[in-house]
């Protein structure tokens, strides 16, 4: 999924996907990154640190949160990152603990994000395959596959009302999984990521500002790791089954 975008170039139909994605994908992209930011930057405004707000970054105005590289790393592969949003553990009254929930605030952002698309996106895809007289989709095999085949089936061959329609849906479903791989990346318990201060909190100080010290030889590592694995497809399965694990939930609650 994530490192496969141009795997049907070749293809008219593999051009017309890839360019759809691409498009997509950027406004999806721009929503999450900056919300993302903007929580860390209001959690941590809120629990005394000012730092952000003087900044300007307690905004969802993309420009404040952009970061190039980490923007275009997740339009081709799915997984990018944005500026991080400073904070002055200073200002907080319990250092730690304040910490964790600015940095919990990031992902919970997503997850919320995610929790808004996907029942919007079952509902509109139920509505497109009662328009098109189609019979629903079985919740008992509602995936990301299933869907993503189904609206690019109506993109590439259906009329011209069918086909905006299912672009609509799709970026409904391409801002699900963007928030739910977001989520779940930036809860890994390494440095700097946001899941490493929400781990860490549990340790002693003399570890926690230890370990925090070597975060970005930390993360450079982990990155080549993400990046050569992501070349043998190893990392594709993990969030496919996370993500179609949010389907699967939603679905049967939809069709309870």
């Amino acid at each position: 999924m994530l490192f496969s975008l141009f795997s049907n170039i070749g293809s008219k139909e593999g051009l017309i996907i890839t360019l759809t994605t691409l498009l997509l994908r950027i406004p999806a992209i721009l929503l999450a990154l900056s919300i993302h930011e903007a929580s860390h930057a209001f959690v941590a405004d809120k629990l005394g640190d000012p730092t952000a707000r003087n900044l300007g970054r307690i905004t969802i105005n993309p420009i404040k949160h952009l970061d190039p590289i980490g923007a275009i790393s997740m339009l081709i592969f799915g997984i990018g990152w944005a500026k991080p949003v400073p904070v002055n553990s200073r200002y907080f009254k319990k250092p730690k603990r304040d910490m964790a929930l600015t940095a919990a605030a990031g992902p919970l952002s997503n997850i919320v994000q995610a929790l808004i698309a996907l029942p919007l996106l079952f509902l509109f895809t139920k509505l497109l395959l009662s328009s098109a007289g189609l019979s629903e989709i079985s919740s008992a095999f509602v995936s990301y596959e299933s869907i993503w085949n189904l609206l690019f089936s109506m993109i590439l061959y259906e009329s011209f009302g069918f086909k905006i329609a299912a672009i609509l849906i799709y970026f409904l479903l391409i801002c699900a999984t963007l928030n739910i791989i977001l989520a779940f990346f930036n809860l890994i318990p390494i440095p700097p990521f946001d899941g490493s201060r929400i781990a860490f909190v549990f340790l002693p100080d003399k570890f926690y500002f230890g370990v925090m010290k070597y975060e970005r030889i930390i993360m450079l590592v982990f990155l080549v790791l993400f990046f050569v694995g992501g070349r043998f497809g190893l990392f594709d399965s993990v969030f496919t089954w996370i993500i179609n694990l949010f389907f699967k939930t939603f679905s049967w609650i939809m069709y309870l």
